[in-house]
């Protein structure tokens, strides 16, 4: 092929034979758009098919290749209905086997007397050799085997695609970018962390020529991946601390109202307030991330940020990414802040229009001091007079680019993002790298731990009692369930028939409320306020109470299928109960019974600590999507796994800084690729193939 490169790897994956309109949709689903797409979707396993046997070496058990000759025509029965078998011999020069496959129609028009192929699968053997399912290929000199006598690759695949059949597309399209496959990485780069090169390396990942190779491939692809993700947020860093000065805020201007408040701030809160006051007065501006478990008092250090900013003759901009916990945020704040003269007010998408306008003229003249909102915040028709200060609450709902936007409604205004998500420090730093990090990892003192359990089908019945015995205590119960409405592909409880389940049945005598995240805004706000109020005992919901719901009364939760959550999620919707002065508890029903979602629930029952559980979470389900990086503007890695991989992670990190340093803006000839990558990769397009 004489292509340029660009165009190759950028063709539609249509370009390549075989690929037909309905494939190409199949392959959509995996993210694989292009040729360059295609060569990048790496193997999530092997299997070691490399054995090939004659025949007569075959063993009871055992799994391998073997090479014959059709000696039969196939033979098709259908003992019963919606059965199909088919049976045919298969000889070489040392024996004979006979192979059946079920509900494979085409056999007859695949397979004909006198082919050679070559077959994989379990043998048998009771009377005579057999195989069943066994898969096949015909045995091809020139190009050789790709699904019999190696090491085969096993893809990340979606329902309708074989393996076979990702496994034909992926080696098409690597034969056909051929030598067209470049490289970004400078070789000096290469040289000096040893690296193989990416041609080498694409070969070797997707069927290796040995555990040496294999190993080579996959750091070189690893180190490539992450220097990517670190130049890029560097290129984050570096825009920040360029950019013109910042505020200069007041000093001293948050003390008195400090001391106003009904309770002290943990020695955590006032070191990380301490942080911010002293950004906020160094006239430079403040990126900083606010991280802290549930419950460990977040919210009350922004607004002490927020009125600095306001004392020192600035507005401030609170946004969250619902309408419940704006809500929520106004009716706690606003009252508080009224008491010493500051105007707050809620702007969200269901703010009528009379409203609105009132509010955004009064935003517009500076007569509003601080703004709770969502989403509505980013809307071109808000504009601020003097935005001084920036906070986004719970960060990994918002992307980079919806950050930037808010913050470019001021000038050069401080900014801080707070999650409630315990993230890993080495995980946070790279999520985070245009930040500076504050933690706050105390919880005021007196919150009672939420006793949790991990619990199968067969407890279902006992914990309905238990729930019936919370409310006739008084106390509200949340039952969370991961589906809105039920699903043929998925086997899990959708909240819809749930709610109506306990409702009519289970707990006919009580009141059975449902909120999810289709629902209206104003039927949620019914709902939640119904919940808030003590009208409902027992609220029926998906993830939409995920964050920041504050119902103190609440004091039990329950989560169907909770191997389908990760652990932060978890630890989250936990996080719901135990706010108030009652013992509250939390249950788990688990119906996997795989190792793995066992040791997860375990992880759940011990700790209540969110960043053990996040370094957990991190180690036992890896980081593809830890909580959504494709949320923060951060394409999802496709190979590096970021608690494995922290060795290789160092290396690109410091690679990275030296780049920098040569060629800041990696304009030189031999950095051009690799900047174009960069911007191409955290542009956050979905499908990322090497447009270089």
């Amino acid at each position: 092929m004489n292509e340029h490169p660009t165009l190759l790897l950028n063709k539609p994956l249509q370009f390549l034979k075989g690929v037909g309109e309905a494939k190409a949709a199949l392959f959509k689903r995996l993210d694989i758009y292009t040729v360059g797409d295609a060569i990048t979707h790496y193997p999530r396993d092997y299997e070691d098919r490399s054995r090939l046997k004659r025949l007569a070496e075959l063993q009871d058990g055992e799994q391998c290749s073997f090479e014959g000759i059709i000696a039969s025509k196939i033979v098709e029965s259908r003992p019963r209905k919606g059965l199909l078998v088919s049976r045919v011999s298969i000889k070489d020069d040392t024996g004979l086997i006979y192979a059946t496959w079920f509900n494979q129609p085409y056999l007859k028009n695949n397979i004909k007397t006198g082919d050679r192929f070559i077959f994989y699968g379990t043998i048998t053997r009771k009377r005579t050799f057999e195989v069943l399912n066994p898969v096949y290929e015909k045995a091809d000199e020139e190009k050789g085997p790709v699904n019999t006598c190696r090491i085969v690759p096993v893809y990340p695949a979606t329902g309708k695609l074989t393996q076979n059949a990702i496994r034909s597309v992926i080696r098409n399209a690597i034969e056909v970018a051929g030598n067209e496959i470049i490289d970004v990485l400078p070789q000096w780069i290469l040289e000096k962390y040893n690296l193989e090169g990416f041609k080498y390396s694409i070969n070797n990942i997707h069927y290796p020529e040995s555990d040496k190779a294999f190993l080579k491939a996959r750091e070189r692809l690893v180190f490539e991946e992450l220097l990517l993700l670190q130049l890029a947020l560097l290129s984050q860093k570096t825009a920040a601390d360029t950019t013109d000065i910042g505020i200069r805020f007041k000093a001293g201007e948050i003390g008195k109202f400090t001391a106003t408040l009904p309770f002290k701030l943990t020695a955590a809160q006032i070191r990380v307030l301490a942080e911010i006051e002293c950004d906020m007065e160094n006239g430079r501006v403040m990126n900083r991330l606010v991280q802290g478990d549930v419950g460990s008092g977040k919210t009350i250090i922004a607004v002490l940020a927020l009125v600095k900013a306001v004392r020192s003759g600035y507005q401030g901009a609170l946004m969250v990414p619902t309408e419940i916990l704006a809500e929520q945020h106004f009716r706690s704040i606003s009252p508080m802040l009224e008491t010493i003269g500051i105007r707050t007010a809620l702007l969200t998408g269901s703010t009528g229009v009379k409203a609105s306008r009132e509010l955004l003229a009064g935003i517009r003249d500076g007569s509003l001091d601080i703004v709770i909102g969502t989403h509505a915040l980013l809307e071109e028709k808000v504009v601020f007079d003097h935005l001084g200060l920036v906070v986004t609450d719970e960060q990994h709902r918002f992307g980079v680019r919806q950050r930037t936007v808010l913050s470019k409604k001021g000038e050069n205004p401080d900014m801080i993002v707070m999650t409630a998500t315990p993230i890993p420090r080495t995980l946070a730093l790279i999520l985070y790298g245009d930040l500076d990090i504050s933690i706050i990892d105390e919880l005021p003192p007196g919150r009672k731990k939420i006793e949790t359990y991990a619990v199968d089908a067969g407890m279902r019945e006992r914990i309905n009692k238990f729930i019936r015995k919370q409310v006739s205590e008084g106390r509200q119960v949340y039952i969370v369930c991961p589906l809105v409405d039920e699903s043929d592909a998925i086997e899990a409880k959708s909240a819809a028939n749930h709610a109506e389940e306990l409702a009519h049945k289970v707990f006919s005598d009580l009141t059975v409320a449902l909120i999810h995240g289709r629902m209206k805004a104003a039927e949620k706000d019914s709902v939640m306020a119904g919940f808030a109020a003590g009208e409902t005992d027992i609220l029926v919901s998906t993830t939409v109470i995920e964050v920041g719901v504050n119902i103190p009364n609440a004091s039990l939760m329950v989560v169907e299928n909770a191997e389908r959550f990760g652990l932060a999620q978890l630890h989250q919707l936990r996080g719901r109960v135990g706010r108030g002065a009652h013992q509250s508890y939390c249950v788990l029903f688990n119906e996997s019974k795989s190792e793995i979602a066992r040791e997860r629930m375990k992880v759940m029952e011990k700790t209540s600590d969110g960043f053990v559980i996040s370094e957990k979470d991190l180690e036992l389900r890896g980081p593809g999507d830890f909580f959504g990086t494709r949320q923060h503007g951060i394409p999802e890695l496709k190979i590096a796994n970021l608690y494995r991989d922290m060795d290789i992670l160092k290396k690109a990190q410091e690679a990275a800084l030296l780049l920098k340093e040569k060629d800041k803006l990696l304009k030189s000839a031999e950095n051009r690729l690799l900047g174009l990558a960069v911007n191409k990769r955290f542009t956050g397009i979905a499908n990322t193939s090497r447009l270089n």
